[in-house]
Order: structure tokens, then sequence, then C-alpha cells
């Protein structure tokens, strides 16, 4: 294969493409979310997975899982953690069965803002997909994304 294949062309006009959307998305969402609330995509995000822990099997999540499911490197997440933190929206406690292990979850004024926050980023979403959606290059993606929905409902 050489770097001009038709196929990787057209693989990396794929990615090209996917990055495109992604972009999109994200900085549609990101301007909503500060306008209205005060949070990034990134604290937004943080919010959501951490509302979703529990106190049963498996209910709380390390922060490598933390990081994973945010797309942030331990580091960046444990700093956006404490920003959050700082502002009140979240609370660290000690693990009761190891107290080596530390557990962040979303305070009563974090709970408030994520569900005042929701609309706002499942709005803003819906924007940006109907918007990419007018992009002959972008449809086929929003199709996709709006069938992975479909599928998991």
């Amino acid at each position: 294969m050489t770097a001009t294949d038709p196929a990787l062309t057209a693989l990396s006009q794929g990615w090209c493409a996917l990055s495109l959307l992604h972009g999109k998305i994200d900085s549609h969402i990101e301007r909503a979310l500060q306008a209205r609330h005060g949070l990034s995509v990134r604290e937004y995000s943080l919010l959501d997975v951490l509302s979703r822990q529990h106190d049963g099997e498996g209910g709380h999540l390390q922060m490598k899982q933390v990081a994973d499911a945010v797309v942030l490197s331990q580091s960046a997440t444990t700093r956006l953690v404490t920003r959050l933190e700082e502002r009140g929206l979240l609370l660290r406690y000690l693990c009761p069965t190891d107290r080596r292990g530390i557990y962040t979850n979303v305070s009563d004024a974090g709970f408030k803002l994520l569900e005042e926050a929701r609309p706002t980023n499942s709005a803003a979403l819906r924007e940006a997909l109907d918007s990419a959606a007018e992009n002959t290059e972008l449809a086929p993606l929003v199709k996709a994304v709006e069938g992975l929905h479909t599928a998991a409902a």
C-alpha cells in the first residue's frame, strides 16, 4: 500500500469526516452548556458518568474507569475532579472496605446542576446533528450515530 492508495485515501477521508462531526458537536454543546450552566462538556460528562454510580457490586468507579469514560488521562481527570470538588459539585471520601481507595460522588448541588443541564445537552446535541445532516459528507455519519441510538433503545 502506498500513501496514494485509494483505500487509504477513502479511509483518511472517512476519519477526517468523523473528526469534523465530533468537533462540530463538541463545540456546539460546549457553547450551550457554558452559556446556560457554566459547565464545559468534560465537566458535564464527568458529572453524568459519576451520577450513574451506585452502592451495589461494582457500583463505584475507579479513577481509571472514570478517565476512560470521559476520554481523559487519569491526571487530567483528577484535576477535573478537583475543580468540580472545589465548586461543591463533587465529594470525595474513603472507601469503607479499602482505606486506600477514594470514591468520588456527585453532591446534591452537582445533581441539581446536572439535572438542569441535561435538557440543554440533549437539545444542543440534536441541533448539532441536525445541522451536520445538511452536509452531504457528514449526513451518513449522522445517520450512523442516530442508528446507534435506535439500536440501543
